[in-house]
């Protein structure tokens, strides 16, 4: 954490974590206004632009961070978090006075803290894989969301959001115009994210949003990039054909790994790391991921942020489909989510198409909103009410866990339902699973900086102001941002399907993790606590085991929740 430095003018102390990448560019702006500075750390500049700018100083930044401002004369504590909250931002008020950190582990050293555990946050955390803002495990600790701060005065604290992008506003301007801006916009992010002594890498998995990253990366660097792609033994997992020959064509030191990871030792480092109980399982192969890049780089470039931003996920074709099927008489519906339904088989691989259609079909006769959570959930809403007992499901009773879904809506309810969706994944999915995957992998993994060029607030802004037809051409998404970069795209790579960044975790639970699962999810200190059902518990392993279902990501929830519990509280 850099030094605390005094303000100019009046007693005004600062704590930032994270970095900034346009601090030059404040820095001299301050200069011009007369301000001197003692040497050139962040909080320092932080600290006199605090004097210029007051609470609005936020909208000043360009980079992910946690930041503290304590004005002294006036007994005011002001926080924030960046824009789209790669950094978290922790707080609790204890005793008239507020906590905070960057972690929730430094919120629990204060020994009056009390580790009771949010029933509410429990069911989110089922419900999504993750503990959703402002919510956190803990009752009484919060999470300041991404794009807000929060200030003490008086006695009270209030939240506000400082970063407010109107997602309700799709522009009419020319295509070619989009275009011209994403790719200045885009190359710039990258640009700003290159500066500095450390060696730089880049994640790259052969797909369009690494690969376009990746390419810009290269095209901007004086020498060769490193890049770093890891595999799996298992086909269906394995994308390191494609990140091979895009390393070919862009010219990068290029270093992939066919991973046998050491399962038990990967649920340890998990546990220890993880602020709260996640159980997005594509945190294993970033982890792995993170571990290569750092023994060569310390920072890396990432493609995050391209699917929720260009609607790029196959889900969103399922919403389009699923409003397709809303115009359908009534009884046509019914006759699809049941009779034909239960003519398809059940499909024991959790990415066969079978299976995903089953999974469409069952949910046709939903609200769009609730249908799109009963796609997405791990726990779907029959399911948690199967898992609970009734002691549990009375603690919840009458909260809804799709008022998460919901409140983001809110922000977009004008927009295109599939558009509306993809922007509702980028307020919710996107800070709370994928920038807490790679912030858990990469502080796990020595400290490796990684950094989202996509995720740069003026892509963002543009990107969600691009109408859907721009987006989703066919069967395929990304379509503005496929044709803006398509010279650092392979033929392979506009033609393949997604694979998303999945592992065997469905092979490892009926093979080296089976004996391991039963013995913590049946074990009487996990069922003395009250929130589960054996009979649903052991039904739920039995189908998975005997090859009857695939519940991995369920096992894995699970699991995961329990050794966090054990670990921590």
């Amino acid at each position: 954490m850099p030094k605390n430095i005094p303000n100019e003018l009046r007693p005004v102390v600062a704590a930032f974590h994270g970095e900034l990448y346009n601090i030059e560019t404040i820095k001299r702006e301050l200069t011009a206004k007369g301000h001197r500075f003692q040497d050139d750390s962040v909080t320092e500049i932080l600290v006199r632009l605090y004097e210029e700018e007051g609470d609005a100083m936020p909208q000043r930044l360009n980079g992910k961070f946690a930041l503290a401002i304590h004005d002294i004369p006036k007994r005011k504590m002001f926080l924030a978090r960046d824009h789209l909250g790669n950094v978290p931002l922790y707080y609790r008020v204890e005793k008239d006075e507020p906590l905070f950190g960057c972690t929730l582990k430094s919120i629990l050293q204060v020994e009056s803290v009390p580790r009771e555990l949010d029933p509410l946050a429990l069911d989110d955390y089922l419900t999504y894989q993750y503990v959703p803002h402002p919510r956190t495990i803990f009752k009484g600790i919060s999470k300041l969301p991404p794009g807000h701060c929060a200030t003490w005065m008086d006695g009270k604290l209030s939240v506000a959001k400082y970063w407010n992008p109107d997602l309700n506003d799709e522009t009419d301007r020319p295509y070619d115009d989009l275009r011209d801006e994403l790719r200045e916009l885009l190359t710039d992010a990258v640009k700003i994210r290159l500066h500095g002594d450390e060696p730089i890498g880049a994640f790259l998995s052969g797909g369009v949003d690494s690969s376009i990253i990746t390419g810009l990366t290269q095209q901007l660097s004086s020498s060769k990039v490193r890049t770093f792609s890891i595999g799996f033994p298992q086909r269906e997992y394995d994308e390191t054909t494609y990140s091979r020959q895009a390393a070919e064509r862009f010219g990068t030191d290029h270093t992939e790994l066919i991973v046998t990871p050491d399962v038990h030792g990967i649920v340890e480092t998990i546990i220890e790391h993880c602020d709260e109980p996640f159980a997005d399982s594509s945190l294993i192969p970033t982890l792995a991921l993170c571990e290569l890049a750092r023994k060569s780089v310390t920072v890396a470039l990432s493609g995050d942020g391209g699917d929720e931003l260009f609607a790029g996920y196959e889900r969103y074709r399922a919403v389009q489909l699923g409003l397709w099927a809303d115009r359908m008489p009534n009884f046509v519906r019914k006759f699809l989510a049941g009779p034909l339904r239960s003519l398809i088989p059940a499909s024991t691989r959790q990415r066969a198409t079978l299976r995903r259609l089953k999974r469409f079909l069952e949910a046709l006769g939903m609200e769009p909103m609730e249908r799109y959570l009963q796609w997405i959930a791990i726990f779907n809403r029959q399911r948690r009410r199967e898992l609970y007992t009734d002691e549990f499901a009375e603690q919840i009773a009458g909260y809804d866990s799709l008022c998460f879904l919901d409140e983001a809506a809110t922000n977009c309810k004008r927009r295109d339902f599939v558009a509306q969706i993809s922007l509702v994944d980028l307020q919710t999915y996107l800070p709370c699973a994928g920038l807490t995957k790679v912030g858990t992998a990469a502080a796990a993994a020595n400290s490796l900086n990684v950094r989202p060029p996509l995720l740069d607030h003026r892509v963002i802004e543009l990107a969600t102001k691009i109408p859907l037809k721009h987006k989703i051409h066919g069967r395929y998404g990304k379509h503005i941002f496929r044709d803006t970069f398509r010279k650092f795209l392979l033929p392979a790579t506009e033609k393949r399907r997604k694979m998303g960044f999945g592992v065997p975790i469905d092979v490892w639970f009926r093979g080296p993790l089976k004996n391991f699962v039963r013995e913590i999810l049946l074990d009487s200190q996990t069922l003395n606590r009250g929130y589960f059902r054996r009979e649903y518990v052991e039904r739920l392993l039995n189908d998975h085991f005997e090859n009857r279902f695939d519940h991995a990501y369920r096992i894995w929830a699970l699991l995961v929740l329990e050794l966090w519990l054990r670990r921590w509280m």
